[in-house]
C-alpha cells in the first residue's frame, strides 16, 4: 500500500483522484487546499489529515518521512493550472513521485525545468492523460495505424461547454492562471489528436478571446479545424435549452462517440502509473507545445478548407 498526499483537494477533479487512490488499494494520508469545502473526503478517506496552509501541509509531510511506514510515496496535484509547477516541484523535493492533472505546465521551458528537478531528486512526474485509456480512442488509434489511407483524415473538433458568470470570477477565467480557453479545456483534445494522428506539422490560430478560440491543426495523418467555447450562445440551435455541453469529433464524417466510459479513466491511469507504465514529461511535451503555440499566436484568416464551420459566428 502506498501513501498519497493530495494538493488541490477541494477542486472539481479531486474526487476522481481520491477515488482512484482508494480503488487501487492505497491510502490518502493528507490533503491540502486553501478552500475548506472538502466534505467529499468523509465518504472516501475520513481519517485523512487536512490543511488549508501550505506551510503546515509541508511540515506535516516532512514529519511523515521519519517513519518508513508513514512516509509519502506520491503527491497528486489538482491545484489551479498556474500552481502546477511549484506544487510538482515541492512534491518531488519531498522525495515523492508526482501525479498531476493537465496541463502539466504552460510551456516547454517549464517542462525542461521539471526534468531538471526530476534529475536532482531521482523522482518522477506523471501526467494524467486519461483519454489515451478510453476504449473508443484506442480503437480509433488502432484503425488509423492499420488502415492504408490515401490522404489525410478530415477531422472536425467542436467542444462547447457552457459556463456561468462564476467562471470569469474564478481562476479559470483569468488567463494568467488558467492560460486561456484553448489550454484549459482544449489540452485534453490536442493530446488525443497527437496520440491518434501523429506529429503536429502545422498550427494556425483563427480566433481567440476570453470565451472561445478556433484554429486549424495539421498532423501527420489528419487535418483538423477546431472550435472551443465556454459561451452558451455558441451551442447549436438543436441543443439549446436541452443540454449545456456539445461535443462533436468526427473523422471523415463519422462521429467518434466517447461520451460514455469516462467514469474509471482516472483509476486506470493510476493503475498504469503504479505498474510503471505512466505517462511522463516527454509524453506531455507535444500537447504543451501545441497549446503554448496557440496561446502566443496571432489570429490569421483561414486558408481554403481550414476554417471551422462555427468560425463565422465569431468574425
Amino acid at each position: 500500500m502506498k501513501n498519497f498526499a493530495l494538493i488541490g483537494a477541494s477542486g472539481y477533479i479531486a474526487p476522481r483522484h481520491m477515488k482512484a487512490i482508494k480503488d487501487t488499494g492505497n491510502h490518502l494520508s493528507v490533503g491540502y487546499d486553501i478552500n475548506d469545502s472538502v466534505g467529499i473526503i468523509d465518504s472516501i478517506s475520513p481519517a485523512s489529515e487536512f490543511f488549508t496552509e501550505f506551510e503546515r501541509f509541508q511540515e506535516y509531510a516532512w514529519q511523515l518521512k521519519r517513519n518508513p511506514e508513514t512516509a509519502l510515496d506520491y503527491v497528486a496535484v489538482c491545484s489551479p493550472n498556474y500552481l502546477h509547477h511549484p506544487h510538482i516541484a515541492a512534491g518531488l523535493r519531498l522525495g515523492c513521485d508526482v501525479i498531476c492533472e493537465k496541463p502539466l505546465v504552460p510551456s516547454p521551458d517549464m517542462l525542461d525545468e521539471l526534468a531538471l528537478v526530476e534529475k536532482e531528486t531521482g523522482q518522477r512526474v506523471y501526467n494524467i492523460l486519461q483519454l489515451r485509456h478510453h476504449d473508443a480512442i484506442l480503437k480509433l488509434k488502432e484503425k488509423v495505424a492499420n488502415e492504408q489511407h490515401s490522404s489525410k483524415y478530415q477531422v472536425d473538433l467542436t467542444y462547447i461547454t457552457s459556463r456561468g458568470k462564476w467562471y470569469m470570477e474564478s481562476w479559470k477565467g483569468d488567463p494568467r492562471k488558467s492560460f486561456g480557453v484553448a489550454t484549459n479545456i482544449g489540452v485534453h483534445f490536442f493530446d488525443m489528436l497527437h496520440f491518434i494522428f501523429g506529429k503536429l506539422e502545422k498550427s494556425v490560430l483563427h480566433f481567440a478571446n476570453d470565451y472561445k478560440a478556433a484554429g486549424y491543426l495539421e498532423y501527420e495523418k489528419a487535418r483538423v479545424p477546431w472550435f472551443l467555447s465556454i459561451d452558451a450562445n455558441d451551442l447549436p440551435e438543436e441543443v439549446k435549452g436541452k443540454q449545456t455541453t456539445f461535443r462533436s469529433i468526427s473523422c471523415d464524417g463519422e462521429q467518434i462517440e466517447f461520451s460514455a466510459g469516462f467514469t474509471d479513466l482516472h483509476t486506470i491511469s493510476y493503475q498504469e502509473i503504479l505498474a510503471g507504465r505512466g505517462y511522463g514529461i516527454e509524453d506531455a511535451r507535444h500537447c504543451i507545445e501545441t497549446v503554448h503555440h496557440i496561446r502566443n499566436a496571432q489570429p490569421e484568416q483561414p486558408a481554403q478548407g481550414e476554417g471551422h464551420p462555427f468560425l463565422k459566428k465569431c468574425l
